[in-house]
């Protein structure tokens, strides 16, 4: 994967994506999800590749201070056509090089992202820099299996479904691992397909 092939899959996707990702079992998860999510009026949130703006769509947004970033310009217009009369900064941005300063947010929400960019290692760094101190980071997404290798099912189908813009092989834990000593794990749940879908959550203690 590479942003420039992943401006075209989500270019094609557009139009389709909330018909599989903002329905069914993708819907339950995210209400289950963001029902629960104690944001507070005066926190700053961002949103790591809000797409389509389906995870807005779940909560008050017009009580917060948001904002909201995707480098796909078509999945961003198409949640901008859906929040036009709110207060909600969208931007254009690469989610692996942030133009934000360190520490600017109270509060971040990554759904679906760690496993479409291209270098997520990147992408989790960026997100533990521009997070205040104490600051909580939300991640919904699908990692492989903890402490588990991948199935050769799996290695033999990884690099076809990374052609559609995601990889079914990234490790959650191999992020953290390496953040360790900055990040605390305080919510980690499977939320959706056996787990491979989890729902997690860190605070950064430094």
């Amino acid at each position: 994967m590479n942003n420039t092939w992943n401006k075209i899959i989500y270019k094609m996707g557009s139009s389709i994506y909330d018909k599989f990702f903002n329905t069914g079992i993708f819907l339950k998860a995210r209400k289950r999800i963001f029902q629960e999510v104690p944001f507070q009026s005066k926190q700053k949130i961002l949103y790591v590749g809000i797409g389509t703006g389906a995870d807005l769509e779940l909560i008050d947004y017009a009580d917060y201070d948001i904002t909201a970033i995707d480098y796909s310009p078509d999945m961003l217009n198409k949640a901008k056509s859906k929040f036009k009369n709110s207060t909600i900064n969208f931007l254009e941005m690469d989610a692996q090089k942030m133009a934000f300063d360190d520490e600017s947010f109270d509060y971040i929400v990554a759904s679906l992202i760690l496993s479409v960019v291209p270098d997520e290692n990147k992408c989790f760094g960026e997100m533990i820099r521009v997070l205040k101190k104490d600051g909580r980071i939300l991640i919904f997404d699908k990692f492989a299996p903890e402490n588990q290798k991948i199935t050769l099912t799996k290695k033999l189908f990884r690099p076809f479904i990374s052609m559609l813009g995601t990889d079914i092989g990234r490790s959650f834990e191999g992020l953290f691992n390496q953040n360790e000593r900055r990040l605390k794990i305080i919510k980690d749940e499977p939320i959706m397909l056996n787990g491979m879908y989890r729902n997690i959550e860190l605070i950064k203690l430094s």
